[in-house]
């Protein structure tokens, strides 16, 4: 494996092509306590001061009280996206100590140990020699990113696994974009899977070798002389793919891809909803328990309206969305199809007396099959949307086309309905049409990278969990 190296080596700087898997890691062990130091004592040597993660690395202390016990400490950080009342506030990464190992010295007070460098964070890390709460000593470790590609080979429209590790968090560190072909696909966050990001991408164009770039940029797209940056040897990864002849990959019908789960559902109510999450149009039934035998009600729906020119934006509002009378034993049930209304919550709430009951159903994106997916270079074709949502964090899909992003579509003032008209390009054979999540608006300035593709949605999106739609259209010949 070739990687690029991190801030114990400044200076350095290259391009790679790098198709080998990543170097096996450690995990992190118990947290500890942010130790702070009396007076620094003793001397401490690690080696190597860089690699991957997985490196062995071999600890040597001298100058330290005899016969006594140490922990070995690795400083990190747990980051988190600050998302409050639909809004985007940005990101923030908290200060956190995990032992290593722990450590004794011999009665002439030295030590020496070893470890595996954890899969964390990329760049520079603090080891540090601790007691308690009190730190002795410490040392640098930097971390070098990785990325890998798998498979290395195949048809057009093969999926790509990209793998990347070592990410940092600091900044011009931490924002990193992939280009494919020259082209601008998206951006790669690491902010809560500990600076290891994995993402798939199809593989477009004609036969033979596509090059495959991940760079860092600092806002929004990536920065092309970075030898001659403040940090200049932040590495450059250089990636080749052999798109190889052969009957193509295409992407599971469309209906296929519908998200399967939803995590971060709202907290069950009174009213019990089946499912707990659906698409516009689907069937869902409303019970409840504890009603006036015969009586007849009415089942609220609560919705978000608005836009975002002015002020906040929005307003919530209710109607009803179905009727249904009680039975002898006080228990009542609604069913109605899911309206086309937003996605995320929303509340459904019935009177009963002087009480209201509650509960909540998730409205789920949805795609519907392009309604042209064949024909000649320039061929229109609509790729349309159900239940796409209204906050900051989900109020937009990103659009790429074989890889490269060609723009936005937004959801609010269509009450969660996207219609995208798009024109088939390129040549005769297969293309590939990508959606992913982004964040519509934010406070944040630095890093500026997140209105544009996240590709690394699935697992470090900020706010709901959102899916992602991949289309195949074949351009034929005039």
């Amino acid at each position: 494996m070739i990687w690029g190296l991190g801030a114990a080596a400044r200076g350095v700087f290259f391009a790679i092509a790098l198709l080998a898997p990543a170097t096996g890691s450690a995990q992190l062990g118990p947290e500890a306590p942010l130790a702070t130091p009396h007076g620094f004592l003793g001397h401490m040597v690690i080696s190597p001061e860089h690699g991957p993660p997985g490196t062995p690395v071999r600890v040597t202390a001298e100058g330290l009280p005899a016969d006594t016990d140490f922990q070995l400490i690795w400083r990190t950080v747990k980051g988190r996206w600050k998302v409050a009342q639909a809004e985007y506030h940005g990101r923030e990464y908290q200060p956190v100590a995990f032992e290593l190992a722990a450590v004794k010295t011999d009665a002439s007070g030295t030590l020496a140990t070893t470890f595996s460098v954890p899969e964390d964070f990329g760049f520079l890390h603090d080891v540090v020699l601790q007691q308690g709460e009190r730190l002795f000593i410490q040392a640098g470790f930097a971390m070098n990113m990785s990325v890998t590609l798998s498979p290395a080979s195949g048809p057009v429209g093969t999926p790509i696994t990209v793998e990347v590790k070592g990410i940092g968090w600091r900044p011009l560190e931490s924002s990193w974009m992939l280009l494919y072909d020259n082209n601008f696909t998206g951006w790669i966050s690491a902010v809560t899977t500990a600076g290891s990001a994995t993402f798939t991408i199809p593989a477009s164009g004609r036969p033979g070798l596509h090059l495959i770039e991940v760079l860092h940029g600092e806002f929004t797209f990536p920065y092309r002389n970075m030898q001659q940056s403040p940090e200049g040897d932040r590495p450059r990864f250089a990636l080749r793919f052999n798109l190889t002849p052969g009957a193509p990959v295409l992407p599971p019908p469309i209906g296929e891809q519908a998200q399967q789960r939803v995590h971060g559902l709202p907290a069950a109510g009174a009213l019990a909803v089946a499912p707990p999450f659906a698409g516009v149009g689907q069937p869902v039934m409303v019970s409840g328990a504890g009603f006036a035998p015969g009586e007849r009600y009415s089942l609220a729906w609560t919705t978000i309206i608005g836009n975002r020119v002015g002020g906040r934006g929005w307003n919530e509002a209710s109607r009803p969305v179905a009727e249904a009378m009680a039975d002898p034993s006080g228990q009542v049930e609604f069913r109605f199809g899911v309206p086309d209304d937003l996605g995320g919550a929303h509340t459904l709430s019935v009177e009963n007396g002087a009480e209201k009951e509650t509960g909540s159903l998730w409205i789920k994106p949805t795609a519907f099959p392009l309604d042209a997916d064949r024909g000649p270079s320039g061929t229109p074709f609509t790729v349309h949307l159900k239940g796409v949502g209204w906050t900051e964090t989900a109020n937009i899909y990103t659009v790429v086309y074989d890889n490269s992003y060609i723009g936005y579509a937004c959801a609010f003032n269509s009450q969660g309905d996207v219609e995208i008209p798009l024109q088939a390009t390129g040549d005769p054979g297969w293309h590939f049409i990508d959606l992913y999540p982004a964040i519509y608006r934010g406070e944040e300035q630095r890093p500026r990278n997140f209105l544009i593709p996240q590709l690394t949605y699935a697992a470090d999106h900020p706010g709901e969990d959102l899916p992602h739609f991949r289309f195949a259209f074949e351009v034929t010949e005039e």
